[in-house]
């Protein structure tokens, strides 16, 4: 199917990028291959200084690959896509690739903890300077990108407490400082949040999470306008070769034609799990976009289609009472990964921001009493069922 903005992103997500060998399988085909040959040393050369367009190495590109990196460029509204082997592979090889010596970076410091090793202990080592600041408060970002600066970085919603940033507004300050936008969507998902219709210039993936879905693969995805993404980001990739496999390729394609059904479901049942907790557990504090009580519920319902399908909140009593509630939970699993059909659960604090030191999460606001909520497929009334028993063993 080529691009065409008349199709539905349900529709994309099934056909989008699909293309058929002679034998025209119904399935996507997986090509399980490092290399490819040639009819001739003269097809060779051709192939290699650029004048034959055609796969020379899978670390370049696969089939099955370019297939998924053109299906995700439909569903975001992009130009140019390019998978590569994690989440974290994409966030490193954007910034290393379009970052040098002397640079100067502003980020949301609402990041998850690998993101905020990268930018506050590897790039400085680089000679790149960054500036952390409260990515809800425009007065901030007005104030950091009154200067020079080669990119911004942000998570919106963020990992773990689903702080938001304008993205819009922050788009046009960075874009006023010289600036690139660059954004992690990972939580929102394409189909909750459009960010390059909002000004920015390359939106990162995690595909292990809602793409994938099934918690199978490691997958990353890196969209944009082609001369960022297929020149710059490409040249790296394919030097440094964070490359996909054409299996982990091949299951996030056939796990994408699921998604909007999955995602959906997610998004419901996620924000009825926070309206429950907010209502039958007053000492709960609950985080979600799409709650009134939310502090950026405005710009959730401006900037997001839905409020995603994580909930977080914060249990009275630290660490001690989070571990009794996690403990004593009978279906929802203890996992530090998300955006997956089981319910996953996990404690932030210890696991996907342990990284960082006390004063590091006291700044981005993670306690010890804090739990992030991946919501799954399972059906709601269970999951409810699950997690107040668990809340009720905290006053046993």
């Amino acid at each position: 199917m080529t691009k065409n903005p008349v199709y539905h992103p349900d529709t994309i997500a099934v056909r989008g990028g699909l293309q058929r060998s002679e034998f025209d399988e119904a399935s996507e085909a997986l090509y399980v291959t490092s290399g490819y040959v040639y009819s001739s040393a003269e097809e060779a050369e051709s192939s290699f200084n650029g004048e034959k367009d055609r796969f020379v190495y899978s670390r370049y590109s696969n089939p099955t690959v370019r297939m998924l990196e053109n299906r995700l460029s439909q569903l975001e509204g992009a130009e140019a896509c390019r998978m590569t082997s994690s989440g974290m592979a994409a966030v490193f090889a954007t910034m290393a690739s379009l970052l040098k010596a002397g640079d100067r970076v502003v980020a949301s410091r609402a990041l998850f903890g690998a993101c905020y090793t990268i930018l506050t202990e590897i790039m400085p080592k680089w000679g790149i300077t960054t500036e952390l600041i409260d990515g809800t408060d425009m007065s901030a970002w007005k104030s950091a990108l009154s200067q020079p600066a080669q990119m911004v970085f942000v998570e919106t919603p963020s990992n773990p407490l689903l702080e938001l940033v304008d993205l819009e507004a922050v788009s046009t300050l960075a874009h006023q400082a010289g600036a690139l936008m660059v954004v992690d969507n990972v939580f929102a998902t394409p189909l909750g949040q459009r960010p390059l219709a909002l000004g920015t210039d390359v939106v990162i993936y995690s595909a292990t999470k809602h793409m994938d879905g099934h918690g199978r693969v490691l997958a990353g995805a890196i969209l944009g306008s082609s001369d960022i993404v297929d020149d710059a980001i490409f040249k790296f990739l394919s030097r440094t070769g964070p490359s996909l496999s054409p299996f982990n390729a091949w299951v996030v394609l056939k796990s994408l034609e699921s998604m909007p059904y999955r995602v959906d479901r997610m998004v419901t049942s996620a924000h009825h799990i926070g309206q429950y907790l907010e209502t039958h557990c007053p000492d709960i504090k609950v985080y979600y976009p799409y709650l009134e009580s939310h502090p950026q519920y405005d710009l959730a319902k401006r900037q997001m289609k839905h409020g995603g399908t994580v909930v977080a909140f914060a249990l009275p009593g630290g660490k001690e009472a989070s571990f009794t509630f996690l403990n004593h939970l009978k279906l929802i699993d203890i996992s530090n990964n998300l955006g997956d059909a089981k319910s996953l659960i996990c404690h932030p604090y210890t696991t996907t921001h342990s990284s960082l030191n006390a004063d590091q999460k006291h700044e981005l606001g993670i306690s010890e009493g804090h739990i992030r909520l991946s919501v799954g497929l399972e059906h709601p009334d269970d999951l409810i069922g699950d997690l107040m028993a668990a809340y009720a063993r905290l006053s046993a």
